[in-house]
């Protein structure tokens, strides 16, 4: 069993497997309102759910149990793994792969050959707000083929520079220059890649 909401455009040889949602309209719209597209040759494995108003390139996978909300830009061979959140409102490049049990909450920007180890957290909230008051949004902003390690934590507003290098376990506060090495709690830059 599968559903696929009306203004869903689906590329040719889209695989959809069980228990999957794509289409789903956000609070506040309804079914058709926002156009769902999905690039040629992709793979969307069982359980995910694709809310409406996502453009998706080619070539996109995710593995089981993901969930993408509304009005993001996905460009070609993008992969999500199991059981990860992309929010809303994101803008993700070429060639860019999450492993499993990523969060990306809105707003963030990545660029394309980026590569995302498993459990990555990237936030945009430095504080809690209270129910009815609008958060102030910071967005990450993740430059061409940097690297994150395993469980690392993005902090609100930082950006990581091209082919930089996050440890595992890292909890970045600042930005990392391109080709840095940083890692820590908080993050320190202590090499360079190349």
């Amino acid at each position: 069993m599968k559903k696929i909401y009306n203004n869903v455009i689906l590329g040719k040889n889209v695989e959809i497997g069980d228990f999957v949602i794509i289409g789903k309209p956000p609070r506040g719209f309804r079914d058709g309102e926002l156009q769902t597209k999905i690039g040629d040759n992709s793979i969307i494995r069982e359980y995910t759910i694709i809310y409406a108003g996502n453009k998706i390139g080619n070539n996109f996978q995710t593995g089981h149990h993901v969930l993408i909300r509304e009005n993001n830009e996905i460009g070609n061979d993008v992969a999500v793994g199991s059981f990860s959140e992309i929010a809303f409102g994101t803008k993700i490049g070429d060639n860019v792969s999450f492993h499993s049990d990523c969060k990306i909450y809105e707003a963030t920007i990545i660029e394309e050959g980026v590569k995302f180890n498993p459990g990555v957290c990237i936030l945009n909230t430095k504080y809690p707000y209270r129910p009815g008051e609008k958060p102030k949004i910071e967005n990450v902003l993740v430059k061409k083929n940097a690297r994150i390690g395993a469980r690392a934590i993005l902090m609100p507003g930082v950006i990581l520079g091209e082919w930089c290098l996050v440890g595992a376990g890292s909890l970045v506060t600042k930005d990392v220059p391109a080709y840095k090495v940083a890692y820590g709690r908080p993050a320190e830059v202590k090499k360079d890649v190349r």
